[in-house]
């Protein structure tokens, strides 16, 4: 029988209707001879209250505490769906990260997967038909449940996609990956098939459609991922190798990250001891530092770097801890910045792109603080108060 694994997100099973009808989709793939492993995020809004409630009770749980509560939502959905597909005649099984064999490695809250056992899903497949899998968790080595963050549920379908060799398709609340933000643009394009290379810039620099991990997982193990609306009859997005992508443009999208802060950092000397404290606490954090820039000269040093704006509290402590030690250190943390980034395999082989993006920019009288590059993309640092503008700005000077 062919075997495939199915991920459903948080707005997909929000209520009990939507389960109940994802449940009757799922048994009319059982009946045309499909075994499903079928992952699910935590109902609708759970995980947010769940963080609520502890936000309540203090302002430092501790990580263990902390991953353990928040594995209970998607805990709740597979028990849920399980037992709807069972009243409708179809034999499933729920299983936590545990059940399934999802051991991972790393910080409680942001742990990585180090191994899955496809012989658990094969002996399941001989008495069930379904397998709901709970998203966003696994067990460690100290048999302790831990969660995979941000975008887990993701990361834990395309791992079992590739565990059991088979593809992975994503239902969401969108009908695939456009061009840039729907929200923001709302004639957008949306795209047929994008390679894996641009899913993961375009999910890295903010595009808030699949998690970066999930994409590269699939690019590793040549996973073809399918992202489309669930329960439409909407096509979405392919998503695959580059090779197999006839034509590609020079740009395929434009992202626009809004979760992000700008840390600025300044020292009146070129200190190796203060770089080697300050990217150890960030490693020890699992903060992940994204844009970074350093200048040396006769003033000191200045370094400026991006990170996600849910590491707010780690990086003020860290920057507090610093000012300790080096007392002449000044720092200054930025919310009110954005990251906007073209992304596209095709400037591999074609010229001028950067050039007619940073015209484009000057023309719009929209600053930019700050500039990375990467082999696909050009990112900048501007003014919240300009992110829409220059989305639509550029989308336009490239017609996208």
């Amino acid at each position: 029988m062919k075997r495939r694994v199915l991920k459903f997100g948080g707005s997909s099973v929000a209520d009990f209707t939507k389960i109940k009808n994802i449940a009757a989709m799922l048994k009319r793939r059982v009946d045309e001879g499909e075994q499903l492993i079928v992952v699910v995020s935590a109902m609708g809004k759970t995980t947010d209250l769940l963080m609520e409630n502890v936000q309540s009770l203090t302002t430092t749980p501790r990580d263990q505490e902390l991953a353990l509560l928040l594995t209970t939502g998607e805990q709740q959905t597979v028990s849920y769906l399980s037992m709807v597909l069972n009243d409708i005649g179809v034999a499933s099984r729920s299983m936590t990260g545990y059940q399934a064999g999802i051991k991972t490695i790393g910080h409680h809250l942001k742990s990585k997967i180090a191994e899955i056992n496809p012989a658990v899903f094969d002996h399941a497949f001989e008495t069930y038909d379904v397998i709901v899998v709970a998203g966003f968790q696994g067990i460690n080595d100290n048999y302790e449940l831990t969660t995979l963050g941000r975008g887990g549920s993701d990361t834990t379908a395309v791992a079992l996609a590739a565990s059991n060799a088979t593809p992975c398709e994503i239902y969401t609340d969108v009908d695939g990956v456009y061009a840039t933000d729907p929200r923001i643009l709302s004639r957008a394009k949306r795209l047929d098939v994008v390679s894996y290379e641009e899913m993961m810039e375009m999910s890295a620099l903010g595009a808030d459609v699949l998690e970066t991990r999930s994409v590269e997982l699939a690019k590793n193990y040549d996973i073809p991922i399918y992202l489309g609306r669930t329960l439409s009859n909407v096509k979405g997005t392919w998503i695959m190798p580059n090779s197999e992508i006839l034509e590609k443009k020079a740009v395929t999208g434009v992202a626009l990250d809004k979760h992000m802060m700008h840390i600025t950092i300044s020292y009146p000397l070129s200190d190796d001891r203060l770089l080697t404290q300050l990217f150890t606490a960030l490693d020890k954090g699992a903060i992940n530092v994204d844009m970074i820039s350093q200048i040396v000269n006769v003033e000191g040093l200045q370094l400026s770097f991006s990170i996600k704006d849910s590491d707010i509290h780690q990086i003020s402590d860290i920057l507090e801890n610093l000012s300790v030690s080096f007392s002449a250190l000044d720092y200054k943390i930025n919310e009110t910045y954005v990251k906007i980034s073209l992304i596209g395999s095709g400037m591999r082989d074609m010229s001028g792109v950067a050039s007619k993006a940073f015209i484009t920019l000057i023309n719009a009288k929209i600053p930019f603080y700050q500039t990375t590059t990467s082999e696909i993309s050009i990112s900048y640092v501007i003014d919240a108060q300009n992110g829409d503008r220059a989305v639509q700005t550029l989308y336009d000077a490239f017609e996208i």
